[in-house]
This record gives C-alpha cells, sequence and structure tokens, in this order.
C-alpha cells in the first residue's frame, strides 16, 4: 500500500482499463444498490457515468486524459457519497 499514486498519463494501457473497470463496476453495483432502495435518480445518474466512463476503454490521446479524470473522480465521488449515505442511515437506525 506505500506505492505512489499514478495519473493517467502515468499508466499503461492495461493499468487505465482495470481503473475503468474498477470504477465503472463500483458504480453499477452501486446503482444497484441504490435501485432496491428506489433512488431512481441516483441508478440513472451511476449508469449514466459508469457507461460513460466505459467508453473510455479505447485508446486515449492527450487530449482526453483531463476529462477521463474528471470523470473518473466523478465516479468515485459517487460511490463514495452513495456509501457514506448507507451509513449514515444504518447510525440513525
Amino acid at each position: 500500500m506505500d506505492e505512489i499514486s499514478k495519473s493517467l498519463t502515468d499508466m499503461t494501457i492495461v493499468e487505465r482499463l482495470s481503473l475503468i473497470d474498477t470504477v465503472a463496476d463500483a458504480l453499477e453495483a452501486s446503482a444497484d444498490a441504490a435501485e432496491h432502495e428506489g433512488d431512481h435518480r441516483f441508478v440513472a445518474n451511476s449508469l449514466f457515468v459508469a457507461n460513460t466512463i466505459r467508453g473510455l476503454s479505447g485508446e486515449l490521446g492527450p487530449e482526453d486524459i483531463k476529462a477521463a479524470e474528471v470523470l473518473l473522480e466523478q465516479g468515485i465521488v459517487l460511490v463514495q457519497q452513495f456509501s457514506n449515505r448507507n451509513k449514515r442511515i444504518a447510525a440513525l437506525n
């Protein structure tokens, strides 16, 4: 766990694809959980971001890197917000 984080430009194609798949899979899992809770807006937002991220799986040009980083950050934030929301709800009950 003492590895230094890499930017997308420093990653190999395999590393980028792994990150893209991980974030998109986490978004899809959160969307599935949100669907069981009836949060249709979160489901839609998560799936839209997941599908957009999956669209990045091709070769990224230099002009695409920043957009890809922003989308991945947004995806991670969505998953974190959903996770934190569930923790707050569990604490209240």
